[in-house]
């Protein structure tokens, strides 16, 4: 990890974060970032200790490791995400792109590979709960080319047929099916949908292809979700129409 000087404060203090990491030299200096940025912190050591801090404190994101005794973070992530819809940003030291998609997969909203600068993290705490503060007032319904979303339930379904969707695969998809027939960078995405200034834009690529699987008839040959190349994605509406709200 990249120790540095630790910001000044910048945050209210109302704000909790549940740091979950066994590795104490990290812990301690990410706690002390957090500290000066103007949070409240918990900190866990392992799995189980994480699961029942969050049911008692109830924070508001978990900067949660991959790697952990006893339970390990993708586990964790999984039942946190059974009770509870708090932000989750997960850490570890396996960079592969199958890991970041098991953690993506398991709802993680975020994804920060070790080595990594306590300072970036702070930002990218920052960064998710303002997109978690801006879900609290959904859009309108949106009715398209066979899709049927509602915001308020989040939920979606495809010529009638719900369709499972994670949390950051169901905004994608209603950011897309609101603006039919656009071009969006994976920088313009990863900004729009995940309220990010900066990350990883392989996030964006994971959860196109795994929305894919969702909503094409074959999604090696997408007709809905499309890429330009060179540019980005754009979801085609058939009969060029618009989005019903």
């Amino acid at each position: 990890m990249n120790i540095q000087p630790a910001p000044a404060a910048a945050e209210p203090g109302n704000r909790r974060i549940l740091l979950v990491e066994d590795e104490l030299t990290i812990a301690d200096v990410v706690r002390d970032y957090l500290l000066q940025a103007g949070f409240q912190v918990d900190v866990a050591g392992d799995g189980f200790t994480a699961l029942s801090l969050a049911a008692s404190r109830r924070p508001d994101l978990v900067i949660l490791d991959r790697m952990l005794p006893g339970l390990d973070g993708v586990e964790v992530c999984r039942r946190l995400r059974q009770t509870m819809s708090v932000p989750v940003i997960m850490v570890t030291a396996l960079g592969t792109e199958d890991d970041r998609i098991l953690g993506l997969e398991t709802g993680a909203d975020d994804y920060v590979t070790k080595p990594f600068s306590p300072r970036e993290l702070v930002l990218r705490v920052k960064s998710v709960l303002r997109r978690s503060i801006r879900e609290f007032t959904p859009e309108p319904p949106v009715e398209i080319a066979g899709f049927e979303l509602d915001p308020a339930s989040r939920t979606v379904t495809h010529h009638g047929a719900p369709l499972a969707l994670t949390v950051r695969e169901f905004d994608l998809l209603a950011f897309l099916l609101r603006r039919p027939n656009q071009v969006f960078s994976r920088e313009e995405l990863i900004k729009a949908v995940w309220g990010w200034d900066f990350g990883d834009l392989s996030t964006v690529t994971v959860h196109v292809r795994r929305l894919r699987e969702k909503i094409e008839d074959n999604p090696t040959t997408p007709e809905l979700l499309k890429t330009v190349w060179g540019v980005g994605y754009r979801f085609d509406a058939k009969d060029g129409g618009h989005a019903r709200q």
